[in-house]
């Protein structure tokens, strides 16, 4: 089998579609969180806290800026200049730990969902066991 044909093979398998469809919707779900994150729960938690909030404006400049360069994260990057970006990192972490949350109420969902379909579901009735089958036979052959 060439190589070309394992491909066409492994790359039609349902698994390697539903992985790729869960890539992408994933990676949809995960910018909706960071606008959540960004555009809905950071405003509210600033106008909790009486100030804005922003973290991806924290950071420590770790080497020497020159003169010149502004102290903002961008500019500071743009200057090559070593910089210790703790806020990023803070706001990547807050949408992490929302998005997770969100898949656990999701997964949770659907597992207490698949367990009313199970406990709706009627079980089919046992197969009589082999005395039951052969005491049976004996009653009919009586009634005749």
């Amino acid at each position: 089998m060439s190589m070309m044909q394992e491909f066409k093979k492994f790359s039609i398998k349902g698994n390697v579609m539903d992985l790729a469809v869960g890539v992408i919707i994933g990676a949809a779900f995960g910018k909706i969180v960071e606008s959540m994150v960004a555009d809905v729960l950071m405003p509210i938690a600033a106008w909790i806290m009486g100030g804005r909030i922003d973290f991806s404006g924290m950071f420590l400049v770790l080497g020497t800026a020159p003169p010149d360069t502004a102290q903002t994260l961008d500019a500071l990057k743009k200057a090559h200049v070593p910089v210790f970006a703790y806020g990023s990192f803070i706001t990547i972490l807050v949408n992490f730990i929302i998005l997770a949350f969100i898949i656990f109420m999701i997964i949770k969902q659907v597992n207490r969902l698949k367990k009313n379909e199970q406990a709706a579901e009627p079980a089919a009735p046992a197969e009589p066991s082999e005395d039951v089958l052969l005491l049976r036979e004996i009653r009919d052959s009586l009634k005749r």
